[in-house]
């Protein structure tokens, strides 16, 4: 059996919702563009699929999302093999963990293939990377709210995707950093746990948190999964109201935790408009078409590089009053 066959086919079982074979990748001339991202099945990247395929219709280009069954780095490494392998003409990926990821970008560089990521800053072997909130605003911001709901004391852990997620721990870094400089009688519990991509791992993480500190009033959970996973646990422990719940989730998943008082809020950026980001930058790299500061792109406003990363300030705040038209717009 060839290598081929192999990775095909574990490739297949990591990703058999994202419509792959359906899409017919290279059955055309069209450029096409491979999406990977974290973990395929939960709101956030259903929203991503949405934008990526709305804007391949209105570009006329072939683009699509490969979601793994697990945020496992191992698991987007063989999708990506299997898009090289492909010839697909630009990959985009949003990484589990940007340093086992290097060795198959550059293979892919090699191959002739342009290479975007999102939510990794400072990701090597990449055409481009984008953010469209910066990682110390993000950060604060989530530390100043929760700083304000707590009144400035007690105890909070923190929720990452996972230890490698270079963008989560530069939110958790800028949220830590600016709480212990304003109100340093706040008390982190632990340092932080790498849960937030599962909803019931952060489940059960927050409900042995809350067992083993009967003075911890906060989390923060930076991953869509990891707010409603803390939330949950808070409701099971019948603390709303008592323990603030804050990270960036999907406001369909999450509107009924947020009017009953479990879920406290915070701040996202659209994960649709992502999607669609990924396919308007990746048709610009096929085309070769310059990216270069001042310029306007659709999704992203006028840019302002800095090296490989392009990074704007599109922060929605999620609370009673926004989840509902944010949820009713697919999000």
């Amino acid at each position: 059996m060839s290598s081929w066959t192999l990775t095909r086919r574990a490739l297949l079982g990591a990703v058999a919702a994202s419509g792959l074979l359906a899409q017919g990748a290279l059955a055309d001339d069209r450029t096409t563009i491979g999406v990977v991202v974290k973990i395929g099945g939960i709101p956030w990247f259903n929203a991503m699929e949405a934008g990526i395929r709305e804007r391949a219709e209105e570009l006329g280009v072939n683009a699509f999302m490969i979601g793994p069954t697990s945020a496992d780095p191992a698991l987007q490494v063989r999708a990506i093999e299997d898009l090289i392998a492909q010839g697909v003409d630009v990959i985009g990926v949003v990484p589990n963990d940007a340093d086992v990821l290097e060795p198959v970008l550059a293979r892919a560089q090699a191959a002739g293939i342009k290479v975007v990521t999102h939510e990794s800053p400072g990701q090597q072997n990449v055409d481009w990377n984008f953010e469209l909130a910066s990682a110390v605003g993000f950060g604060e911001a989530y530390g100043q709210q929760l700083a304000e709901m707590l009144g400035g004391e007690g105890q909070y852990a923190v929720f990452v995707g996972g230890l490698t997620v270079p963008l989560h721990n530069a939110w958790a870094d800028a949220a830590i950093a600016w709480i212990e400089a304003n109100h340093p009688e706040m008390e982190l519990v632990g340092d932080r746990f790498g849960v937030a991509e599962d909803v019931d791992a952060s489940r059960r993480t927050a409900l042995d948190l809350m067992r083993a500190h009967e003075g911890l009033r906060g989390f923060l959970a930076f991953g869509s999964q990891g707010p409603i996973g803390a939330a949950r646990a808070v409701e099971e422990r019948r603390r709303g109201g008592e323990v603030v719940v804050l990270g960036p989730f999907s406001p369909g998943q999450g509107r009924t935790l947020m009017h009953d008082g479990i879920l406290s809020g915070g701040y996202m950026w659209n994960p649709k408009q992502a999607g669609e980001v990924f396919v308007t930058l990746g048709t610009m790299l096929a085309n070769d078409e310059p990216i270069e500061a001042g310029m306007e792109i659709e999704g992203l406003g006028v840019i302002e590089p800095e090296g490989r990363n392009i990074i704007v300030d599109q922060l929605v705040e999620i609370n009673t009053d926004t989840v509902d038209d944010l949820a009713a717009m697919g999000l």
